[in-house]
C-alpha cells in the first residue's frame, strides 16, 4: 500500500471540494483551482476528508495513486493557504523591482532582463536582493521560481547570482597559482 496514497487529507473550514467523475475543483478563501485526474483513481469525499482509492496493486496504480493523492494535498493547500517561494539575490549590482506585470532584473549583463509574470502568480520584491513568488497552485509557483533563477543560477566561485532562500551553494577554490 502507498505510504503516501493511503492518508486521508482533511479539508478545513471554508474549502468547498466537487468531485466530477475524474475531474476535482476545490473551491477555497484564496481562489480555486480544477484538474483532471485519471480516472482509474478513485477520489471519495466523506464528512471532512478525502480520500484516494486504486483498482488494483499494478505498478501503474501503485504510482499513480500516491501522485494522485499529493496533487490533491496540494489543492487544498494552495486554497486554504496559498504558496510561496522566496528567491535571493546575491552579486554586486544585481537586483530586481516589479513594475506593473514585469519583474525588471539587474543581473551583470549589458541589458535588463524582464520576465513578464504569468497569470495566477504574483512576485513581489520587499527589497532590491530580494524575490517573493506567490499563489495558489503549487506547481505554477515552483515552475516561475525556477525560470527566474535560470537567468544566473549561483556560480560555484563567488557564489553570485539568484538562489532560493536557504539554499547552500558549494564553493569551489580558485586558481592556486603557478608553481615554480
Amino acid at each position: 500500500m502507498s505510504r503516501i496514497g493511503k492518508m486521508p487529507i482533511p479539508i478545513p473550514p471554508g474549502v468547498e471540494v466537487t468531485i466530477g467523475g475524474s475531474r476535482v475543483k476545490v473551491k477555497g478563501p484564496k481562489g480555486e483551482l480544477e484538474r483532471e485526474f485519471s480516472p482509474r483513481m478513485k477520489i471519495i469525499k466523506e464528512e471532512g476528508l478525502l480520500r484516494v482509492e486504486r483498482p488494483t496493486d499494478s505498478k501503474q496504480d501503485k504510482s499513480l495513486h500516491g501522485l494522485t493523492r499529493a496533487l490533491l494535498a496540494n489543492m487544498v493547500e494552495g486554497v486554504s493557504q496559498g504558496f510561496q517561494r522566496v528567491l535571493d539575490i546575491v552579486g554586486v549590482g544585481y537586483r530586481a523591482d516589479v513594475k506593473g506585470k514585469v519583474l525588471h532584473l539587474q543581473l551583470g549583463f549589458s541589458h535588463p532582463v524582464e520576465y513578464p509574470i504569468p497569470e495566477g502568480v504574483e512576485i513581489e520584491c520587499p527589497i532590491a536582493t530580494r524575490i517573493v513568488v506567490q499563489g495558489i497552485d503549487k506547481e505554477k509557483v515552483g515552475q516561475v521560481a525556477a525560470e527566474i533563477r535560470a537567468f544566473r543560477p549561483p556560480e560555484p566561485y563567488k557564489g553570485k547570482g539568484i538562489r532560493y532562500e536557504g539554499e547552500e551553494v558549494r564553493r569551489k577554490a580558485g586558481k592556486a597559482g603557478r608553481a615554480k
